[in-house]
């Protein structure tokens, strides 16, 4: 995916940060924000979200539809179905009637808080998961929370092997164009199984005897190669984060 830069020379100040300060910064307020019911607080967290977005990720595509579409789009889907979840017997005054059935403004209200809070908490997780790699955050657990490392990296490899199933699924596929290969999509869907348990096998011997001849587990701890480290600067985040977090809920 092709990013815009900001500036020239300029990186974002969400990238260099250490991934666990991005989610100890947003964790408090996930936590609070399932305890409110109202409209205000819920929607000034999604607008914090989206400036320090803006000012700290890098910019692409996937940015720009998430906040743009798929975020605002939430909010709609949630805050209608959940509207039309409402006790119909609350008091309010109906705004859409069809029949006995009458949606009021009061279950809207309800349904809408219910989606800006959903969409708050969401937005707060992006903080992190659109600024940050799996592995970071692998090397993260590992080197400040002290995960023992043959949980953090066996489960890294489990995870890399989603990214590769898709590019060997989709080499068969062109395999299978090649060779004229039709038919229904469950047809298709059943030839592919066979190949692709096949080639996930042996992705997995090979990763399992990597990591033998690597001493994987053989010791309690292990020499890293890559330090993710914890700065002065990944503490600033954090405790800037709380603070702002704390003045939103104080005085919205």
């Amino acid at each position: 995916m092709t990013a815009v830069t900001l500036a020239p020379g300029r990186t974002p100040f969400l990238l260099p940060l250490n991934p666990l300060a991005k989610i100890a910064a947003a964790l408090p307020a996930m936590v609070a924000l399932v305890f409110v019911r109202d409209l205000a607080i819920p929607a000034a967290f999604i607008g914090l979200t989206y400036l320090v977005l803006v000012t700290g990720a890098r910019w692409s595509t996937r940015l720009v539809v998430v906040l743009a579409a798929v975020v605002p789009l939430a909010v709609v889907v949630v805050g209608v179905g959940f509207a039309l979840w409402v006790d119909p017997s609350m008091e309010g005054t109906a705004v859409l009637s069809v029949g006995s059935w009458a949606l009021t403004d009061t279950a809207l209200t309800v349904g809408l808080a219910t989606g800006l809070r959903l969409a708050a908490i969401g937005s707060l997780a992006l903080i992190g998961g659109l600024t940050m790699t799996g592995t970071d955050l692998v090397r993260a657990l590992v080197q400040q929370l002290h995960v023992p490392y043959r949980i953090g990296y066996a489960a890294l490899a489990a995870i890399r092997f989603v990214p590769r199933f898709g590019r060997e699924l989709e080499t068969i596929r062109q395999a299978h164009r090649v060779r004229g290969v039709g038919g229904f999509a469950p047809a298709r869907w059943i030839r592919t199984v066979v190949p692709l348990l096949a080639g996930g096998i042996r992705h997995a011997e090979r990763v399992a005897l990597a990591m033998d001849a690597r001493a994987f587990g053989a010791h309690p701890d292990r020499t890293e190669r890559h330090l993710v480290p914890w700065r002065p600067r990944d503490t600033a985040f954090v405790l800037a984060f709380w603070a702002v977090s704390a003045a939103v809920f104080v005085a919205v």
